[in-house]
């Protein structure tokens, strides 16, 4: 077929050119200069006509070629048309594997999803069995259905399937738009009907997931052990929904414990300032990294307030922290005066007695001074604190008890505020403003300017 498009092409070609050649010659002859020889009005004439035929009968062939041409390539040859059968019936099973295949990928990806509805069943009847409990729950039945929750929010929160039921989600979350632009009559008669029917599965699935175990923790009878608040804290940091945090935290320290005296349940008063009340330090961390994720300000001040700041922690830590402490400043006078009384006998130059005391004094004197010191240095310390310090005149043991609060509250107004260093107190706002009061009232300082950046004392 190519070849004889070119055999048509090339006698063309001659001719082609030399009725350029002639129209060029004829322009020349026309637009020459005036020192040329006159060539006569009817000669002129003569070459002009013929030049003029030469070029339409060129003009006439090339438009005939340019016609076959077309009409090679646009009617195919048997030829053609069978290598064109050919191409197709190759390509054919090609399309037809890759979409049997990206069928069965799409049918793999969706039996791997989740049944919500079967989920939230489940999460629900583990609720329903421990609440109807005729009695007080024990703890390893307790334990069991917050497992079945926390089960339920891994599978609804793994990173492989969360990306595919938060395409679900976002279809939902489309056709409750649609169902929202609706004039206020049809909106009026369409959304009470329908609400059940729009809410996006995902979230209506996690917030199920969040009250079962809320209901849970929140039954009079469940009696709350540190293992329990862990398992429970850890169930609302997988989900992200921090809102419930402080108050279970706070039923932690102060719930009534459930007895059971003869077929009646009786409640003791737990006292909330005792030791054991105390939240401990990995899961108060925890549930407020919960709250800062979320950007959650009334839950951060809330899972501080009942952790950190609580009274119940502050004497937990003076029992594990400073008794080791308390019992050397105890036992180091004793231990000096051992110490200068084997240092007297060996000595003759004083009497025993004499040499006994000044050796006291003077080992008493070095260790007073010198971890008095190292406690100064210890309490007043502050390359730790980025934006939250202590109010001038705040006495050493109370930042050494508050500590873990101040830190706190010092990432919480991290969280909160700009990151810049040197935006450091440009925040503004209600919530923000609220936040820098709170802290004031707590003894310390947001952005104290002496501390700040580029300032000094």
């Amino acid at each position: 077929m190519l070849s004889q498009t070119r055999a048509v092409h090339r006698p063309l070609q001659p001719q082609l050119r030399q009725a350029l050649e002639c129209a060029t010659r004829a322009s020349k002859a026309t637009n020459g200069d005036a020192t040329r020889i006159a060539v006569p009005a009817s000669v002129m004439a003569f070459h002009t006509a013929r030049e003029r035929a030469r070029i339409a009968q060129a003009t006439k062939s090339a438009a005939e070629s340019l016609r076959y041409t077309q009409s090679v390539f646009s009617t195919p040859t048997q030829c053609s048309r069978r290598a064109f059968s050919v191409t197709i019936s190759q390509r054919q099973p090609e399309t037809t594997s890759t979409t049997s295949s990206a069928a069965r990928t799409a049918a793999q990806a969706a039996a791997s999803l989740p049944d919500l509805d079967k989920v939230a069943a489940l999460v629900n009847g583990a609720r329903d069995r421990l609440l109807s409990h005729p009695g007080i729950p024990s703890e390893e039945e307790t334990a069991t259905a917050l497992r079945i929750c926390a089960e339920a929010a891994d599978l609804i929160m793994d990173a492989a399937v969360q990306p595919q039921l938060s395409h679900i989600d976002h279809q939902a979350d489309t056709a409750a738009s649609a169902l929202l632009s609706l004039d206020a009559k049809q909106r009026a008669a369409a959304l009470p009907a329908q609400t059940d029917a729009v809410q996006p599965p995902l979230r209506h699935v996690i917030d199920q997931i969040s009250d079962a175990a809320y209901a849970i923790a929140d039954e009079p009878r469940v009696f709350l052990t540190p293992a329990l608040l862990e398992q429970y804290v850890q169930i609302q940091a997988r989900l992200g929904r921090p809102e419930s945090l402080p108050h279970v935290l706070d039923l932690y320290a102060s719930k009534p414990a459930p007895k059971m005296e003869g077929s009646e349940i009786k409640y003791v008063p737990q006292n909330a300032r005792r030791p054991a009340s105390a939240v401990a330090t990995t899961v108060a961390e925890l549930a407020l990294d919960v709250a800062l994720t979320a950007k959650n300000l009334d839950a951060a001040v809330g899972v501080v307030e009942h952790t950190f700041a609580a009274p119940a922690f502050i004497r937990a830590k003076l029992l594990k922290k400073g008794f080791l402490p308390a019992f050397v400043v105890v036992g180091v006078p004793m231990a000096t005066y051992i110490l200068a009384s084997q240092l007297a006998e060996a000595q003759t130059n004083m009497d025993t007695t004499t040499a006994t005391s000044l050796a006291f004094a003077a080992i008493l004197a070095y260790i007073g001074f010198t971890g008095t010191i190292g406690v100064v240095a210890n309490t007043t310390a502050n390359d730790q604190m980025k934006r939250v310090t202590w109010a001038p005149g705040t006495p050493l043991r109370e930042r050494w008890l508050r500590e873990e609060e101040r830190a706190a509250l010092d990432s919480v107004a991290c969280a909160f505020g700009f990151r810049e260093a040197h935006r450091y107190g440009e925040e503004e706002g209600a919530e923000f403003q609220a936040l820098r009061e709170y802290i004031m009232r707590k003894g310390m300082l947001l952005d104290q300017i002496e501390l700040m950046e580029g300032m000094s004392s």
